[in-house]
């Protein structure tokens, strides 16, 4: 699944083509796609045909289209597994996992969500503060410019379980997933299976501060792309899994002591680290 990185260059990319231009209409090919939405596909074409987007915005991994006309309403797009947001010519031929198409008035370029696995999704929500209803229950996260890193380090700890468990938890802090939780905690010489308590406030917030770091590394580099589902608007691969220091690496030697990394079996999904700088913590 997309994590934060990868969700802020779609982001950029609908933000530059997409926002202040008028919808002229919109093609549901696949009606799972907008299940989320009430009224279904109709009403999705009724109140976004003739509107607009007033800005892409994003908190963690989740992104939203507030509208411009409908005040304190929103197109939120769920990616899911698989979900791709293209900004393509209106010529270009159709892509095989075409769910829904956004055209705008302009003739310009077209907004197309692509999904193969169909996990992901377009719907409309009501805003709350800015923030639609269904994602106020997520944290914010460490790009975030109000993020709190010692409020956050403190809720960490109180949570009272093991530190990658906690970073994958989107109510406590959110935008870090597998691969920059486990580059994250690399970083910082901490297993993942650390308790919590038995860290200190500024180990936490040093923490916050790789991920923080590592993310921003990544999104420079256009995000981690692993296959051809992740892309960006323009249909490119991200290239920072060249720089990735422990996720993807089994057997290869620690950048830093030279030890093979090892995989490791984590909450149904795969978690490397170093058994050297990263030691397993005491029972």
């Amino acid at each position: 699944m997309p994590e934060l990185p990868e969700v802020e260059v779609v982001r950029r990319g609908i933000d530059r083509w997409a926002t202040g231009r008028p919808i002229a209409g919109v093609d549901v090919l696949y009606p799972r796609s907008v299940r989320r939405s009430s009224g279904g596909a109709a009403a999705l074409r009724a109140v976004l045909t003739g509107d607009g987007f007033r800005c892409a915005s994003r908190r963690g991994k989740y992104l939203w289209l507030p509208l411009a006309r409908s005040e304190g309403a929103a197109l939120v797009v769920h990616l899911g597994m698989s979900g791709q947001v293209l900004m393509q010519p209106i010529d270009a031929d159709d892509e095989k996992h075409l769910r829904v198409r956004i055209r705008f008035d302009d003739d310009q370029r077209e907004m197309r969500f692509v999904d193969q696995r169909t996990f992901g999704g377009m719907y409309l929500d009501d805003l709350v503060d800015g923030v639609p209803t269904t994602i106020t229950h997520i944290a914010r996260d460490p790009l975030d410019p109000n993020f709190d890193d010692l409020a956050t380090a403190r809720a960490i700890r109180r949570k009272d379980t093991e530190i990658k468990r906690v970073l994958l938890d989107q109510s406590v802090v959110s935008g870090i997933g597998n691969i920059y939780a486990d580059e994250a905690l690399w970083r910082s010489r901490l297993h993942g299976r650390r308790p919590t308590s038995r860290l200190t406030n500024g180990q936490v917030t040093q923490l916050l501060d790789h991920a923080r770091d590592v993310m921003t590394s990544a999104l420079d580099q256009g995000g981690t792309s692993f296959d051809s589902l992740y892309v960006n608007v323009n249909g490119e691969s991200g290239y920072f899994e060249r720089s990735l220091d422990a996720y993807g690496r089994e057997g290869e030697p620690c950048r830093r002591c030279g030890a093979p990394i090892r995989r490791e079996a984590f909450m149904n999904r795969s978690s490397f680290r170093c058994p050297r700088c990263q030691r397993a913590p005491r029972p």
